[in-house]
């Protein structure tokens, strides 16, 4: 237990996640039984202290303590909350009227300075009922009622004319949609990952850190999306291991290398292409931070030790069984895993006997061979088995033309950003 816990993300995942988005994690962890199941109940009570889920927060006091009542304190707050529900629902009613009505947002157009003025010519909704609808966006947010909020802050933005104000509200709007559970949601809050991204990246004027900063949260909030979208493993290398957010990994967040890791070996289409970057960034930061996937695609790739990454799959096991989100993904790691060591195996020998494969593989010859020549097939190794020696018998492994030209223009387009962020940084006073 105590070595599980060595390798659980959740307390450098939590720096970069809205207090919200870790009641998830916190809710796995106690299924898990990794931790002590009141400290996980005072944390989560510490957590909703800050928001305003306050009948959440009364039924973890009254299971944590035994009791069937709660402080005086738990009650004025509620109250407050609920006092303070009225008066935004009432500042806010005139403009969700307004919005509720679909023949008012037919004549809403792209521009959303005319939007604001035709409101206020037409219904005198100014500024302020806008700010209101966020703080009653915000509100209903921090009450857990994720869907409304959502649906106020997609509002919202068809209004805010402030690009600060409209990024808040998006990063808002993700997190409701995470939050839902629901696959539409999912499918939505993979756009607004899309559109955050772009917004980061056009921050022309934006201090670095603060964009380094930006670029490292949304990479820890697309982990709720990626992993919970069919087509989240690419989306994950993609983002990953671009340069700009490559570079927020070796800065702020090392241990997202895990989350590549995983996408990489159970993305069989991608594997050639990224799998160089992949290794590259491993082991430059193994002095900051390893666990057993980087180690096992060390043994494997790096120092060729096939016993060592034997060894380190048993411990992904465990390390993978307590991630909120890999655990779902365990089974088909472990197999592709498997594939690995063997495909690299038949990589730098060029003969193999099958029956020691077999003996390793736990088979008999006759189905070990079977086994082999289906992976082959299936893998596309440049092989073929010689029956009558009872071998495998590899040819050379050469890169196409084309994926040598892929290769040339990722270094290329690495050295290009390294090289623009050391001139802008020479360049300032």
């Amino acid at each position: 237990m105590a070595a599980a816990q060595n390798y659980e993300l959740s307390s450098k995942l939590v720096q970069y996640l809205d207090l919200h988005l870790t009641l998830p994690i916190m809710e796995y962890l106690q299924e898990r039984g990794l931790y002590n199941e009141d400290d996980i109940l005072r944390a989560k009570l510490a957590l909703l202290d800050k928001t305003n889920m306050v009948d959440f927060a009364m039924d973890i006091y009254k299971g944590l303590n035994g009791v069937d009542d709660v402080p005086q304190e738990m009650k004025e707050r509620r109250t407050q909350v609920v006092a303070r529900l009225r008066q935004l629902q009432a500042d806010v009613d005139p403009i969700i009227k307004c919005l509720q009505n679909r023949h008012v947002v037919e004549k809403f157009r792209q521009d959303k300075s005319f939007n604001l003025q035709f409101l206020q010519e037409e219904f005198q909704i100014g500024a302020e009922h806008v700010e209101a609808l966020y703080q009653y966006a915000r509100f209903q947010f921090n009450c857990g009622n994720y869907s409304l909020a959502a649906e106020l802050l997609q509002s919202y933005r068809t209004l805010c004319t402030n690009s600060e104000r409209n990024m808040s509200a998006l990063w808002g709007k993700l997190a409701a949609e995470i939050l839902m559970h629901e696959a539409v949601n999912i499918q939505e809050a993979r756009e607004d990952v899309s559109k955050l991204k772009e917004a980061i990246d056009n921050q022309t004027f934006a201090p670095p850190l603060a964009q380094l900063q930006q670029r490292t949260w949304l990479l820890h909030w697309s982990l709720y999306v990626f992993w919970n979208h069919e087509n989240g493993r690419n989306d994950i290398i993609d983002l990953f291991l671009s340069p700009a957010y490559l570079s927020a990994i070796h800065i702020n967040a090392p241990h997202l290398l895990r989350y590549v890791a995983v996408a990489v070996v159970i993305n069989k289409k991608k594997q050639r292409n990224v799998l160089k970057d992949l290794i590259r960034a491993i082991q430059q930061e193994s002095y900051e931070y390893s666990d057993p996937v980087t180690q096992f695609l060390e043994c494997v790739f790096v120092q060729y030790d096939f016993d060592g990454a034997q060894q380190k799959l048993k411990e992904c096991e465990a390390v993978l069984d307590n991630d909120f989100f890999l655990a779902a993904y365990k089974d088909e790691f472990i197999e592709n895993a498997r594939l690995f060591i063997f495909e690299t195996y038949c990589r730098i020998h060029q003969s193999i006997s099958i029956a020691l494969l077999a003996e390793r593989l736990g088979m008999d010859q006759e189905a070990a061979e079977k086994w082999i020549a289906n992976l082959i097939l299936n893998a596309k190794l440049n092989a073929k088995i010689d029956s009558k020696s009872g071998t495998v018998v590899m040819g050379t492994q050469s890169q196409s033309v084309h994926e040598q030209l892929i290769e040339k223009a990722k270094v290329l387009s690495v050295r290009t950003y390294v090289l623009a962020n050391t001139v802008v940084g020479s360049t300032k006073p």
